[in-house]
């Protein structure tokens, strides 16, 4: 039975009103055209028909795993209940857990698999999902997962699935620069909402969607990164976050909730919920004991917390959205890697779930303390020369230049990050790669996740020293 009440990070819980899911005809005004059009794959699609009893199947051109020279495949792994220094120690300080990976798991792993992802990994992310987010597969609430080869793969087929050339998007301003790209492809109007370090101005969001211009199509989507947000390492505050889903509710629009630092969390407050949690857990409105759940579609991404190149991500959302984006997959690419999957898999439930966020505090503690690191030595070298606000999870800084008095309202940072300091032997980049309009920024984002300690100090020594020779014209 699934839990009335959804887990959060303090402990406590919060209290889960009567969920009633949007009807699959809802989705149809969110719908690309190509996904309309996109059909079922003609193999893929009859793929959990080989699994009934007594069918003997001739179906697919897989090939036979008795050609594949593989015979085994075991790993070692930190153990992070040994581990209590966590990411960045000696290698050797700490024990070590083999892992073995069994002949049937590594025939499965060594085949075509399901479009959506193997079922075992699919069945653990579930869980994990109940427990982080307070969500249940088959209890009535229209959701499931799909396994991406990263979740900038399940954004992009995300996109594809619900944007049409000329539609309007909703996204936060600065934005991560990974999807301007994608709208760009398909000339999408994008709409800039203003952040500050608390999240998305719900004033300036209501504002737009207010006064959206009659007989004009509605945004469909609205893009944000909650947690430790790429570029501004900002994460929204519950309050926020509350804001926007009711316009969500209210404006008709999906949340893609691109999460990738969820894990890397390292505030001294509580971390706030989801919005795929709080869909669930916020009523509908005041008079209601019912929360109507389907507007909020989720990435996840276990590249900051077990590896970036086994590129695993899945996305959590609506059944008809997720079933546009696997008919995508195969077509493209069939399938998320299988022996990742179960490279993956195998780690994950040698572990269980509480090793597992056992492991993920070792790594948000590890960024807590590279980004104490970043700080000290942005006082000592930037004081004067660059405002910003400290952030509370992720790997950034965002931090604004100051401007002379005689430009102090027109600083570009781009010229200066991308002559002088790196000639000076600094790279960084301009604020201005984060804003679909490319227009003029006085911010800089600086990644603090790989300098050891020395680095950060004697870059931020040289970018402090490039800025006060150009002041004086040096």
């Amino acid at each position: 039975m699934a839990s009335n009440s959804a887990r959060t990070p303090n402990g406590g819980h919060l209290s889960k009103p009567k969920i009633k899911k949007l009807p699959a005809s809802y989705y149809d005004q969110f719908l690309s055209i190509n996904a309309k059009e996109r059909k079922p794959s003609p193999i893929r699609g009859l793929f959990p028909l080989e699994k009934t009893p007594g069918v003997i199947s001739l179906l697919a051109g897989k090939p036979n795993v008795s050609t594949f020279p593989f015979t085994s495949f075991s790993f070692t792994a930190r153990d992070p209940l040994q581990s209590p220094s966590g990411p960045g120690t000696d290698e050797n300080n700490g024990k070590e857990i083999s892992v073995q990976i069994d002949s049937q798991a590594l025939a499965t792993g060594l085949q075509y698999g399901d479009t959506a992802g193997i079922p075992s990994l699919l069945r653990w992310l579930e869980g994990l999902q109940e427990k982080m987010h307070g969500r249940t597969v088959g209890e009535g609430e229209g959701w499931k997962i799909c396994v991406g080869s990263g979740s900038q793969d399940l954004i992009y087929k995300a996109v594809a699935a619900m944007i049409n050339p000329g539609d309007s998007i909703l996204v936060e301003s600065p934005v991560y620069a990974g999807v301007i790209p994608m709208f760009q492809s398909l000339h999408c109007d994008q709409i800039e909402i203003d952040t500050d370090a608390h999240g998305i101005c719900s004033d300036s969001l209501r504002k737009i969607l207010e006064e959206w211009p009659e007989g004009k199509r509605k945004p469909k989507v609205l893009y944000t990164v909650p947690y430790g947000c790429n570029p501004t390492g900002m994460t929204a505050t519950i309050e926020r976050r509350k804001d926007v889903l009711k316009l969500a509710r209210e404006h008709d629009f999906i949340i893609f909730e691109d999460d990738p630092y969820y894990y890397l969390y390292y505030g001294s407050s509580s971390r706030p919920p989801s919005y795929f949690s709080l869909e669930a857990t916020e009523p509908s409105n005041p008079s209601s004991d019912e929360a109507e759940v389907g507007r909020v579609l989720r990435f996840d991404s276990l590249s900051k917390i077990l590896s970036a190149g086994m590129r695993i991500g899945w996305a959590s959302g609506p059944d008809i959205l997720l079933g546009a984006m696997e008919r995508h997959t195969a077509t493209s690419n069939l399938q998320t890697s299988s022996l990742t999957q179960v490279i993956t898999y195998s780690l994950l439930s040698t572990w269980g779930y509480d090793t597992f966020l056992l492991h993920t505090e070792h790594v948000s503690q590890f960024y807590r303390e590279k980004r104490d690191v970043f700080q000290k030595a942005m006082k000592k070298h930037m004081s004067g020369l660059a405002e910003w606000v400290q952030p509370e999870a992720g790997m950034f800084f965002w931090f604004k230049l100051c401007g002379n008095e005689e430009n102090a309202n027109d600083t570009d940072s781009k010229a200066l990050i991308e002559g002088p300091a790196f000639t000076n032997g600094v790279l960084a980049l301009p604020g201005t790669v984060f804003l679909p309009n490319g227009r003029k920024s006085p911010y800089v984002r600086a990644s603090f996740s790989v300098p050891s300690e020395e680095e950060v100090e004697e870059a931020l020594r040289r970018l402090g020293e490039t800025i006060k020779n150009e002041r004086s014209g040096q």
